[in-house]
C-alpha cells in the first residue's frame, strides 16, 4: 500500500510557537517517525521532504493522490494554556479512520479526544475549508503545543505516537 504522510507548514512557516518549540519542527519529526514505521511494514510512503526539509502546503497537496490514505501533521494552538486533547480534521467519508487515528494517539499520550468522538469536520473546524482536506487528506492535531504538559507528554511518546498512527493506517 502507499501513503502520504506530511509536516504541517514548511521551511518558511513554523506554525505556532510555545515553551521554546515549533509546530513545524515537531510536526517534521512526526511525520519522519510515521514514515520510517509505515516503510518498515513495507509500505511505500510519499513525504514532503526528507529529513529536516518541509516543503510548502502546495506541494503537500500534489502528493496526496499518490496515497491510498494521506495524513498531514499538526498541533493545535490556545490562548488558553489548559486547553487540550486530539483531533483530525477530514471529510465526512474519512470520518471514521479520522476517529481511529484519534484514539491511537489520545491512548498513548492520555489527553482527550475532541469533537465528534476525534473527528472534525473541516467545515466545523476554527480555519474553516482547509486546501489539504479538501484534496482529500486528514489532518492529525496530536495535542496543544501550547499546553506544556500536552507538549511534554508529545515529546516523551514520539516514537509510540508514531508507532500508534502507522498501526491504525497499516494494520
Amino acid at each position: 500500500m502507499e501513503f502520504v504522510i506530511t509536516a504541517g507548514h514548511s521551511n518558511t512557516d513554523p506554525g505556532a510557537v510555545a515553551h521554546g518549540h515549533t509546530e513545524g519542527e515537531i510536526a517534521v519529526d512526526m511525520r519522519n517517525l510515521v514514515a520510517a514505521e509505515l516503510r518498515q511494514r513495507g509500505h511505500r510512503v510519499w513525504t514532503d521532504g526528507e529529513g529536516r526539509d518541509n516543503q510548502p502546503l502546495a506541494t503537500a497537496i500534489n502528493l496526496i493522490h499518490h496515497g491510498a490514505v494521506a495524513l498531514e501533521i499538526h498541533l493545535n494552538a490556545s490562548s488558553n494554556p489548559q486547553a487540550t486533547g486530539v483531533e483530525t480534521i477530514a471529510l465526512p467519508k474519512h470520518r471514521a479512520l479520522a476517529q481511529r487515528i484519534s484514539f491511537a494517539v489520545s491512548a498513548v499520550l492520555g489527553l482527550r479526544v475532541r469533537g465528534e468522538a476525534g473527528y472534525i469536520d473541516q467545515s466545523a473546524s476554527a480555519r474553516g475549508k482547509l486546501g489539504f482536506v479538501t484534496a482529500g487528506g486528514l489532518i492529525a492535531e496530536l495535542c496543544f503545543i501550547s499546553n506544556q504538559a500536552d507538549l511534554v507528554q508529545l515529546q516523551s511518546n514520539m516514537h509510540r505516537v508514531a508507532s500508534a498512527i502507522a498501526e491504525v493506517l497499516a494494520p
